[in-house]
């Protein structure tokens, strides 16, 4: 029997360990394989955070709708304001228009006090001639007590009626039998209201009821 060449039997080993699939890679090969992995591996996760991160138009846009946001705020809260500033506007001209003349009409109060006083004192007089100057004087008085109804201004009812602090100022009590204990028994100066304010309240004297009944 002849002697087999070492060599042909190795490189025919090789080739049938090839063949049949069992060649275990090199330590060069295994290496190799492992840096290419790493590589693919750094690669998708430096992708992935680039994904992750805004880009310029994205920043942009965040700020852009940022801005957005707040000027729409800031419009919100310019549009009350505007509104609570045409609504106070609006209701102190109709406070002007209403009450503008109020402190006129207070000197004009004195002026009808004194045709009252006048008149008080034509009646208790005697003579033909204080009849015709009464006559002048209610006429004065009626003419500018209507002028004053005109503007709003109106008396206040007083005498007979129960005594009420918001509209009558009371001066002193008096004994009135005919008239309800805490009833206005007198009227000593008339008061008026301008619409629904108080020009002033009318001063009076309160009945107490008579002597007897106490």
């Amino acid at each position: 029997m002849s002697r087999e060449d070492p060599q042909k039997s190795e490189g025919w080993e090789s080739f049938a360990e090839e063949s049949a699939g069992t060649l275990a890679p090199s330590a060069e090969l295994e290496e190799a394989l492992r840096e290419a992995e790493a590589s693919v591996e750094a690669r998708e996760a430096e992708r992935g955070a680039r994904g992750k991160e805004p880009g310029p138009a994205e920043r942009e846009l965040a700020a852009l709708q940022e801005e957005k946001a707040r000027l729409e705020e800031r419009w919100v809260r310019l549009s009350a304001d505007f509104d609570n500033h045409r609504k106070r506007m609006l209701r102190e001209k109709q406070e002007t228009l209403a009450y503008g003349h109020e402190n006129v009409v207070k000197d004009l109060l004195p002026v009808v006090d004194n045709l009252e006083r006048a008149m008080e004192h034509a009646s208790a007089s005697s003579g033909a001639g204080f009849g015709s100057v009464l006559q002048g004087i209610e006429l004065v008085r009626r003419e500018l007590l209507g002028v004053l109804a005109k503007h709003g201004v109106s008396p206040i009812e007083a005498e007979g009626e129960p005594f009420d602090p918001n509209v009558h100022e009371a001066l002193a009590q008096v004994e009135d039998p005919n008239v309800p204990v805490g009833n206005v028994a007198r009227v000593l100066q008339r008061g008026y209201r301008l619409r629904d304010r108080l020009l002033r309240p009318a001063r009076v004297l309160v009945s107490k009821g008579s002597g007897e009944s106490r």
